[in-house]
């Protein structure tokens, strides 16, 4: 063969191998198709089915979800319904009522106005009976004034005087007659007058007293508890501040420590706590052994000694003023006193002068000089009282000295001496005037000049800062404010209100003792000339 046929036949063999394996690799791809094809159709058979599946769950949730949620809705609503249909029920019960209250006043109403139209018809013949009864009554009076003219005439013919004559002899018989009946009557006054005399003199002398009777108020209920060096309150605080802790829960004091140099403050409302309190820090710090346990050993015999010198003082106090029968209790509040200040002056050493003020007042009025004295010694026993009360303390003190057997005029001086009640007799103004000059007295008490003065000022300044406002006067010792005003710019009603208004000024811009009375005087003067 030649190359040309052996080309040709390779060629054609080539080709032949290609169709071939063409055709071969064609059949191979279309059975992997196929597997490909039904493997997907598989799966997309199961994907449609769990898709199915999944969509029938959702539905089924969604479903259930709208029930659940469906049955929310109808419960909400059925419980509105039954509160509107409970809110309606009570409505309709109100307008039940108030339509049964309303029918209720309309009888009533209708029967008040049978009653007004029988009432009156009742009243419509009263007056004709009484139109008839007034025109009998004036026939009457015109017979009467007819009789009477006639027996006039009568009597003149008989006694042969005019009724002017008999009537001038008779009031010259009546006025000799009253003059002697005078004259009696002055006597037995005059008389009456000098039986009275003296007890009218004491009452004018003691009404007299007592209008110089002034009031302040000024309380101390804090110690200062000197120190030699601020070394020593670290020691007083303890560590972690158990002394100090220690000291107030047996004292029932609280000390304040503050940046006040070599002091501390012992602070409390009971003066004889605040003093057992001083003398326990002031032993503990002279011993210098400051813990828990010593501390309560010093405050129970600084209190054991404290209340064995308050008896002391007491009876000490009674002897020497001469009083006898005082009850132990009440000679412990005497005792008492002696811790406790009043406006800064010493309740007891106040109490003792009043006790004798009332003395010698009484002496030279020629009451009972004993009860007197007694009642000046007693009338501040209510500051002193262990248990806390809310009445003033001198209702609390008559409270007390009627529960130890005080008699009752003692008893009335020590509940009256501030006009908590009325004075029924006349120790009672005895006590109160000395409890008054005894707290005047000058250096009695904490105020000094200059600060009164100055108040006083303050006082009148305020009132004239209001217009209309003329004069201002503070009186009284501070305790009445009076205001003269324009008449012409303040009216009357304003003059009230100018009054509350300058009472409330005081109150909240001032300090001061007591009450101050505001007094506004609205004064118009006519004034005119004769030429």
């Amino acid at each position: 063969m030649d190359n040309t046929t052996i080309t040709a036949i390779g060629i054609g063999a080539l080709v032949l191998g290609i169709i071939i394996g063409y055709v071969i690799n064609r059949y191979l791809l279309n059975a992997a198709n196929n597997k490909m094809v039904e493997a997907a159709r598989i799966k997309a058979d199961s994907l449609v089915q769990q898709a199915e599946l999944k969509a029938e769950n959702i539905k089924q949730d969604r479903i259930n979800k709208a029930n659940q949620r469906y049955q929310q809705l109808k419960a909400k609503f059925e419980k509105e319904a039954k509160k509107q249909k409970e809110k309606l029920d009570a409505w309709q019960s109100k307008l039940k009522q108030k339509e049964s209250h309303l029918n209720s006043r309309e009888d009533k109403l209708r029967n008040e106005a049978q009653k007004i139209k029988s009432l009156q018809g009742q009243l419509e013949a009263s007056k004709e009976n009484l139109s008839k009864q007034l025109s009998i009554l004036e026939r009457k009076q015109e017979e009467i004034e007819q009789l009477r003219q006639k027996q006039v005439q009568e009597l003149e013919k008989i006694a042969g005087l005019s009724a002017e004559e008999a009537k001038t002899k008779m009031v010259e018989a009546l006025r000799e007659e009253a003059k002697t009946q005078a004259n009696a009557y002055i006597k037995d006054i005059i008389e009456e007058a000098k039986l009275t005399a003296s007890k009218d003199a004491k009452k004018i002398v003691i009404e007299t007293i007592q209008r110089t009777a002034a009031e302040h108020a000024i309380e101390n209920t804090v110690t200062v508890f000197p120190l030699e060096n601020d070394e020593i309150k670290g020691r007083i605080i303890g560590r972690e501040g158990r002394n100090i802790r220690a000291l107030e829960m047996a004292t029932g004091i609280e000390i304040i420590v503050d940046d006040t140099p070599e002091a501390i403050i012992l602070s409390g409302f009971d003066p004889v706590r605040r003093e057992v309190a001083r003398l326990s820090l002031h032993r503990l710090v002279t011993d210098g052994r400051i813990h828990p346990a010593r501390i309560e050993e010093v405050v129970k015999k600084t209190s054991k000694k404290v209340e064995e010198e308050i008896i002391e003082t007491g009876e000490r106090t009674i002897i020497d003023l001469g009083i006898h029968g005082l009850r132990p209790e009440l000679i412990r509040m005497v005792g008492r006193m002696k811790y406790r200040s009043s406006y800064g002056q010493n309740l007891l050493k106040h109490s003792r002068e009043v006790a004798n003020l009332c003395a010698v007042m009484a002496a030279e009025l020629g009451l009972d000089v004993k009860k007197a004295k007694r009642a000046g010694l007693l009338h501040d026993i209510g500051k002193v009282a262990e248990d806390h009360s809310d009445l003033p303390h001198a209702l609390l003190g008559m409270e007390l000295a009627k529960k130890f057997g005080e008699p009752a005029d003692v008893c009335n001086a020590i509940g009256a001496h501030h006009d908590e009640i009325e004075m029924t007799s006349l120790i009672s103004p005895i006590v109160q005037a000395c409890d008054a000059i005894s707290g005047s007295r000058p250096g009695a008490r904490r105020e000094i000049v200059e600060s009164y003065i100055k108040r006083l000022k303050e006082l009148e300044e305020l009132a004239l800062s209001y217009p209309g406002v003329m004069k201002t006067y503070a009186i009284q010792a501070g305790r009445e404010l009076r205001v003269i005003v324009e008449s012409e710019k303040v009216s009357d009603e304003k003059a009230d209100e100018l009054a509350f208004n300058i009472s409330q000024k005081i109150q909240t811009d001032m300090q001061y003792p007591g009450h101050i009375k505001v007094t506004v005087i609205r004064e118009k003067r006519a004034i005119a000339y004769a030429k």
